[in-house]
């Protein structure tokens, strides 16, 4: 480029800079907030170098953490963030029990697991219900956007896509996961288990069905097995319901159903065309 061009470039980048209603804090340091905040709550895994910090300095540091990702926002919060950061450490004992419930549900329904420890150190299904659950407390506290960028940073490192926005009871597991899609307005009961693949997701995604309810709702004690398609504000799974593998469904089921997909399949054996 020209030395005008570049000016003109530069003008351009400028006017839309300051066009955005948002300023928003670093990826990275989104990231590095929720797994120290994770390695604060379960301190499981260990560094190979000795590193000591006290449980009251830790704390104390992520309070510093969050008020940093926070202060971008503070024209947008409802509070200011000292007050939003304050709320968000109140309500951290109860994301605790919660997170431990879920941590005991894939522990005692997956046969692999060797415990609680391997499930919240290792599983991805885990993790990502770990930074929902965190994300979705700064939901309620009515934090625009950094809700997303944690569900978000989850679901690059897991490939589990879970809005902050959702509403998810207890003892929630999702298995394996890989490809599982939760969108903003699907609501999951109690005792839910979700394997890979499944998408809780809309029939219609026109922009001006933003503000209603897009996503299923799914009641307690439902299971839905791999590659499961579930769509719509108005279906509901009904409690102690069985979603089998590959099935697409966009109505609603009583509690109790077996909703499964039929497809025939035909094997031969090649030795006998030879």
């Amino acid at each position: 480029m020209t030395p005008a061009e570049q000016q003109h470039f530069f003008e351009r980048m400028a006017t839309q800079n300051a066009s955005f209603r948002y300023r928003l804090p670093s990826k990275p340091d989104v990231g590095r907030f929720i797994d120290n905040l994770i390695r604060f709550l379960f301190p499981i895994t260990q560094d190979c170098r000795p590193f000591v910090v006290s449980t009251a300095d830790t704390y104390r540091e992520l309070n510093r953490q969050l008020t940093c990702l926070l202060k971008p926002l503070d024209e947008h919060l409802s509070a200011d963030k000292d007050q939003t950061c304050e709320q968000f450490f109140d309500r951290l004992p109860s994301t605790y029990d919660e997170l431990l419930l879920d941590a005991q549900a894939i522990s005692a329904f997956d046969p692999a697991a060797a415990g609680v420890e391997e499930v919240i150190a290792i599983y991805p299904g885990f993790y990502a219900i770990a930074v929902y659950r965190i994300a979705h407390v700064l939901t309620e506290l009515q934090v625009p956007l950094l809700p997303r960028m944690m569900t978000e940073y989850a679901h690059g490192h897991t490939g589990i896509d879970i809005h902050p926005n959702a509403e998810i009871g207890s003892s929630f597991f999702v298995d394996h996961g890989t490809g599982v899609v939760i969108g903003e307005t699907a609501i999951i009961g109690s005792n839910v288990k979700i394997y890979q693949g499944v998408t809780l997701g809309a029939t219609n995604v026109a922009k001006s069905m933003a503000s209603r309810k897009r996503h299923p709702t799914i009641e307690d004690n439902v299971i839905i097995y791999a590659n499961a398609t579930i769509l719509g504000g108005r279906t509901v799974v009904g409690h102690d319901s069985t979603i089998g593998g590959n099935v697409w469904l966009t109505q609603s089921v009583e509690p109790y159903s077996l909703v499964y997909h039929t497809s025939q399949i035909e094997v031969r054996s090649l030795a006998s065309e030879s």
